[in-house]
């Protein structure tokens, strides 16, 4: 999400790439993550979206790279948003992620809802189909409640949970638990963010995440990354950046162990 709004694609290529290079082997997009500022080019042709960005920076990928996608909302020609909500509406965004990305098969597929509670099981059924027909490894949801992660569930299984959780937006703590459990990835966005969300990474930060990052001659964000991780071991982290510097930072924090007593504060 934080590679399309740079308007020197080079720089977008180069983070991913220095990715890649430290290991990351997890990257996350959306069939609805574009520029708003139009066509760009990264010297092989023009792109828009986030996924043609990742095509032109790894293609050929890496082996054991996964590369999860999101569809649900949908960004009309007028800058107004709608959601997809048939098998066909779906479907459409599938084969466009699969020709942005340019492979045969998405590794993970979440189905983003835009709000928390009612059915998903029509729209789940749809993706389920085409995770039979080999267009999606895996599922996943995102924005979801536990009782929408039951009702897929029981249609086909989901492999991972894209909420928003941080530090200071810990609405879905018994849900990270009851994900683990289940032996099912709990993926959160907005780490870094918290409450900010789209806004990106929060100046403003608590004395105690303040105190722990000093003792750790770390960065507040990477402390706020760090405390995600050590959610458990299902928890994964995808902070987005289009700087360099903030994705090396970022990397580094995974390498961060808090002691008992800094997550206590924390807490």
């Amino acid at each position: 999400m934080r590679l399309t709004p740079c308007r020197d694609t080079s720089i977008a290529v180069k983070v991913v790439r220095r990715a890649v290079e430290l290991g990351v082997n997890h990257i996350d997009t959306a069939a609805f993550y574009f520029s708003p500022g139009g066509i760009l080019d990264v010297g092989d042709g023009p792109v828009r979206y986030a996924a043609e960005l990742i095509r032109a920076a790894l293609t050929p990928y890496p082996r054991g790279l996964v590369l999860a996608t999101k569809v649900g909302p949908v960004a009309l020609p007028s800058g107004e948003w709608t959601v997809a909500e048939t098998a066909a509406q779906l479907r459409a965004q599938v084969e466009e992620n699969l020709r942005r990305l340019g492979v045969d098969r998405l590794d993970v597929v979440n189905l983003r809802l835009t709000r928390r509670g009612g059915s998903v099981a029509e729209r789940w059924a749809a993706l389920a189909e085409m995770r039979q027909e080999g267009l999606i490894r895996h599922l996943g949801l995102s924005n979801a409640t536990l009782d929408q992660v039951d009702e897929a569930s029981a249609i086909a299984p989901v492999v991972g949970v894209q909420n928003s959780f941080a530090l200071d937006l810990r609405r879905d703590h018994d849900l990270v638990r009851e994900c683990a459990a289940r032996g099912i990835a709990f993926v959160p966005f907005f780490a870094i963010a918290g409450p900010r969300r789209e806004a990106g990474a929060t100046t403003d930060h608590d004395e105690a995440v303040r105190k722990v990052a000093a003792a750790h001659g770390a960065t507040p964000q990477q402390v706020r990354l760090a405390w995600t991780l050590h959610q458990g071991p299902n928890v994964l982290a995808i902070p987005g950046t289009g700087s360099e510097e903030h994705l090396i930072e970022n990397v580094a924090a995974g390498g961060l162990r808090l002691t008992a007593g800094d997550l206590a504060a924390l807490s």
